[in-house]
């Protein structure tokens, strides 16, 4: 994944956040019956909040393992290569995860994986919010950071944006594709034609294309519809910019 480089410089809990956002999957860390700890990947998207929101079978031994005891970590690592691989940022959020059944969870994750929806009917699978307890940033060798949910997780009033994301994530996709693939271009450096945006949060939007996913960071944090267009249209025109 890639994250946009028009962001104001972040706090080690924004850096962690954005890091979070930016992942569209993760280990999974478990506790089995056995006492011992179980690791599997999933896929991942994540609430406006950037809670983890994650869609899981009851016949995986990790949901099993949940239901005897709810508590989790999830290990989500930047995708920009590094040289020696300890250089890469990562991030571990740990907390209790439980079945969900807001309907917006199902929906953000589904605009994510747009593949899931093959088996999202299926009886056995449900959505999961992660309950954030804490997170710790590697943000590079010996840069360790430890963080409280209050601080990973985002605090403002999203209730506006919530309620208008579907319908501007349409808009934007069916209206202004163009603009879309251009945040992908000509902003993050991505190539291709395809590109869709597949949600839209106060401190940024998600983007899928062929060639994998992208986040297009906020300089500032939006907080409303009108906010999301201002800005929407400002970094169109970023993207579009022969100085660039």
């Amino acid at each position: 994944f890639m994250t946009g480089s028009s962001a104001q410089p972040a706090t080690p809990a924004v850096a962690a956040r954005q890091l979070l956002r930016a992942a569209d999957r993760a280990t999974l860390a478990t506790v089995g019956a056995d006492g011992w700890p179980h690791a599997s990947l999933v896929a991942m998207a994540c609430d406006h909040d950037a809670a983890p929101l994650l869609f899981l079978s009851s016949l995986a031994e990790h949901t099993r393992n949940l239901a005897a005891d709810p508590r989790a970590a999830l290990l989500v690592a930047s995708g920009e290569a590094a040289e020696p691989p300890v250089e890469a940022a990562r991030l571990t959020v740990r907390g209790r995860l439980a079945a969900t059944t807001e309907p917006r969870h199902r929906a953000r994750f589904l605009a994510r994986h747009d593949d899931a929806a093959r088996y999202a009917d299926f009886r056995d699978f449900a959505c999961f919010r992660l309950a954030v307890d804490r997170a710790l940033l590697v943000a590079g060798f010996g840069a360790i950071h430890r963080i409280p949910a209050d601080a990973l997780l985002f605090g403002g009033d999203t209730e506006a944006l919530i309620s208008a994301e579907a319908a501007i994530v349409a808009h934007m996709n069916e209206d202004h594709g163009d603009a879309v693939v251009a945040y992908a271009n000509g902003l993050l450096g991505r190539a291709g034609g395809d590109w869709r945006m597949t949600g839209i949060d106060a401190e940024g939007c998600d983007l899928r294309g062929a060639a994998g996913v992208a986040r297009l960071v906020f300089p500032s944090p939006v907080g409303n519809p009108q906010e999301v267009r201002a800005m929407l249209v400002s970094l169109a025109q970023q993207a579009r910019s022969p100085s660039r």
